[in-house]
């Protein structure tokens, strides 16, 4: 109570109106996890919040999902779990990224467990740890990133059994192309993984959770041994699928900003850093205060488009580190103040997530991610 009073104060005091605004729909957030959740009958639906939930703001998405029916909430550091806790999220937490020994130790977070992902990590914890604590075990099934390779199993196993202070809560792997066109690897991915969950059902009859597919996995979830389904970008909107559509989804963050300035520029004169951007015919041109800092990815240089109203206007000249210029010609009363969308929440429109990604040759969660965790979030 006390830290909401005072959050409220500093908020008052500090109150002003931001250049960059993002706004975050919460009746679209929970469309979309409740999409999956009826899509996915038998499957907890856990959402994925690691990366400043995937560029969207930690606390404020996590505040929106606290109070449905999920069987843990994901992060990827202890930082991210304490950062919930503080903000007053009660929903159990999965920490799925590496956690050095010395937090696990000390760790006195409420309903959080931890991801054992490698053979070295468990050896130290087995030896080390006196105080129960909770884990997910990573299996290696295939992508040879993190976790347990299968033919260490019987060795992790006895670390385990030797350290009653381990308790084992979940297993989970991830697959490495689910979302792409390597369907035979995928498929034996699968294979290595139900035989996994099997013996481990045996071994430690108590484990709640079986985890593999994210939210490119939807499509093999009847053929996969597991009760939970993790729910990362599809959570936010996006489509992450290269060959299988997943249909209804609706992105929930959008980016505004407004002119900073207008200017007459004629036929032959350059535009920003580097002169990239040389003018055919007299042009009116803004700029925007926002550049690759504020999220607006570097590569949609001389590619990208802002919009205004129905007008989408290209990206003229180098993005600058807190300036972007647009060719505002087709857009008659263009002036200091009038609002812009930076990137829309339509998945047809040109500065969408999904197609600033391919203008830039990435994916959709590079531009999201790089978001800045200071600009200011608001749900809508």
């Amino acid at each position: 109570m006390v830290k909401k009073l005072f959050r409220f104060l500093r908020n008052l005091r500090f109150r002003h109106t931001p250049l960059v605004e993002i706004t975050i729909s919460k009746e679209r957030l929970l469309g979309n996890l409740r999409f999956f959740q009826k899509n996915n009958q038998g499957l907890g639906i856990a959402p994925v919040l690691k990366s400043n939930a995937y560029g969207h703001g930690l606390a404020l998405v996590a505040k929106i999902v606290d109070k449905e029916n999920l069987p843990f909430i994901i992060v990827d550091s202890y930082h991210e779990a304490v950062v919930l806790r503080n903000e007053g999220i009660g929903t159990k937490i999965l920490i799925i990224g590496y956690t050095p020994l010395d937090n696990i130790l000390k760790q006195k977070l409420r309903n959080v467990a931890f991801t054992v992902v490698s053979l070295e990590q468990l050896q130290e914890i087995a030896k080390n740890l006196k105080r129960p604590a909770r884990f997910h075990l990573k299996i290696d099934t295939g992508m040879h990133r993190q976790g347990l390779v299968p033919v260490s199993l019987d060795y992790a196993f006895s670390l385990i059994h030797g350290n009653p202070s381990i308790i084992v809560e979940g297993v989970c792997s991830h697959l490495a192309d689910a979302d792409g066109g390597q369907e035979e690897f995928t498929k034996g991915q699968i294979k290595i993984w139900n035989e996994i969950a099997e013996r481990c059902k045996k071994t430690f009859p108590g484990i709640l959770y079986f985890h593999l597919s994210a939210t490119g996995g939807t499509s093999y979830s009847k053929e996969v041994k597991a009760n939970v389904l993790r729910l990362g970008i599809g959570l936010y909107g996006i489509d992450p699928t290269e060959n299988t559509r997943i249909e209804n989804l609706k992105p929930v963050l959008e980016m505004k900003s407004v002119i900073s300035g207008t200017k007459t520029i004629e036929k032959g004169e350059q535009v920003g850093y580097g002169v990239t951007f040389e003018a055919q015919r007299q042009m009116r041109v803004a700029t925007i205060p926002a550049g690759y800092y504020e999220g607006i990815d570097r590569r949609l240089s001389n590619k990208g488009f802002f919009k205004m109203g129905r007008t989408f206007c290209p990206l003229i000249g180098r993005v600058s580190m807190n300036i972007s210029t647009i060719d505002v010609s087709e857009v008659p009363g263009a002036t200091i103040n009038t609002p812009v969308t930076l990137i829309s929440s339509n998945p047809a429109d040109k500065n969408s997530v999904e197609n600033m990604a391919k203008s830039a040759g990435t994916i959709e969660r590079d531009i999201l991610v790089h978001i800045p965790q200071g600009l200011r979030r608001k749900v809508v």
